[in-house]
């Protein structure tokens, strides 16, 4: 089982100040569509390439459409990387958009 974490659960974390990385791994349009505030988009097929890009020292949060591609970068990232500071957003930004902020748009 991927290490993961609910909407609210990041919201919290969140609002407690806590430092965490926001990693998009959707495609640039739909990050231009709609994405939670503060968060990087590296498209799912450019993570092999932006490997050094993610923070080693603080939680990394993985965020795709409804929580599937994120799931597959993150066991990617785990399994050829050795990266254990990875959590996936369950639901995606879809969850986030209709549990945490409804100004986020759902498609």
């Amino acid at each position: 089982m991927l290490p993961d974490l609910t909407p609210e659960d990041l919201h919290a974390r969140l609002q407690g100040g806590e430092i965490l990385q926001l990693i998009d791994v959707r495609e640039p349009e739909e990050y231009a569509y709609c994405r939670i505030e503060g968060s990087r988009l590296i498209p799912l097929g450019d993570i092999p390439g932006q490997v050094a890009e993610l923070a080693t020292d603080h939680p990394v949060v993985l965020i795709c459409h409804h929580g599937v591609r994120s799931a597959q970068a993150l066991a990617y990232l785990q399994h050829r990387h050795g990266l254990t500071n990875l959590l996936n957003l369950r639901g995606g930004i879809h969850a986030w958009s209709v549990r945490v902020d409804p100004t986020v748009a759902v498609y």
